[in-house]
């Protein structure tokens, strides 16, 4: 088959769903990376671009483990993985092995894992499994999106100070400083924010209606590949930085104007606009 093969977006839903819901089990199947007492195995757990970004042995089974299963149901379709790396630009799916791993580190049951199938750098298709909860988040462009089987559709929320906004921070304390500095100019202007650690979950909790909003600077294309199209396709309105190989903005769903240019935005219809108005006027772009 032909990494460029195009295929119709209700066959790579199946596949994405199928190869996330296997790879639940396979890290169900693992060993926690650390015990009760907080002491982990050797080699279990390492950083990566700072000490508080941490890759546990785990992230690469099951990386090996999305990798192995597409190559036996999808041969030929280029792999691009948070942990295996590959070619962005030429990617057919994106992998996240586990989002959240910090979560998963501490025994906190915010972690899932997310498998995107993107056509010319925009997703098409993708799924995103929660192992602790058992639940199967998925969609496909035009075909709406669903939990479980069951349709998703985004809060009927329409005033910016009702509104529960999700949020995240980036690894590299300096950051975080400026992200922490933004949520709090924004905090007082809405109910009230939430940090689960898990930019796909978040995603996935707007396409639920479980969040009116979600708002993060730093994600990487694995963090948002499917959960974005989750949300998109249950009906919320996306601001979302380019992907690497992307040439078009819009095939993002949205445009990042003043917001940054690494900014997640996703958000019930009815304050879409006011969320991105106040995430401006609290110093988004500076972040």
């Amino acid at each position: 088959m032909s990494p460029h093969e195009t295929s119709d977006p209700a066959t790579l839903r199946a596949v994405a769903e199928q190869v996330a819901a296997e790879a639940a089990e396979h890290l169900r199947g693992l060993p926690a990376p650390r015990d009760a007492s907080g002491a982990g195995a050797a080699g279990a757990v390492s950083t990566k671009s700072s000490p508080t970004d941490v890759v546990t042995a785990s992230d690469a089974s099951v990386e090996r483990f999305v990798r192995d299963r597409l190559a036996q149901l999808r041969p030929g379709e280029p792999v691009y993985g948070e942990e295996g790396a590959g070619d962005a630009a030429t990617a057919r799916w994106v992998v996240d092995p586990i989002d959240g791993t910090v979560n998963y580190l501490y025994g906190l049951p915010w972690y899932a894992i997310s498998i995107a199938a993107v056509d010319g750098g925009a997703t098409v298709a993708g799924a995103v499994a929660e192992p602790a909860a058992g639940r199967l988040w998925s969609a496909g462009r035009g075909l709406g999106a669903t939990c479980d089987g069951r349709p998703l559709a985004v809060a009927a929320t329409t005033e910016i100070g009702q509104a529960l906004i999700g949020t995240g921070f980036a690894y590299r304390a300096e950051r975080r400083a400026r992200q922490a500095r933004m949520v709090a100019t924004m905090l007082p202007e809405v109910r009230d924010v939430r940090r689960a650690g898990a930019a796909a979950l978040d995603l996935c909790a707007v396409a639920a209606g479980w969040l009116d909003g979600y708002l993060e600077h730093g994600c990487n294309w694995w963090d948002w590949a499917a959960g974005a199209l989750i949300a998109r396709e249950a009906g919320a309105v996306l601001h979302i930085a380019v992907p690497p190989g992307m040439s078009d903005p819009a095939d993002a769903g949205g445009t990042t104007g003043g917001l940054g240019d690494d900014v997640t935005l996703a958000a019930a219809p009815g304050i879409a606009h006011e969320l991105a108005g106040l995430a401006r006027r609290s110093g988004a772009a500076q972040v």
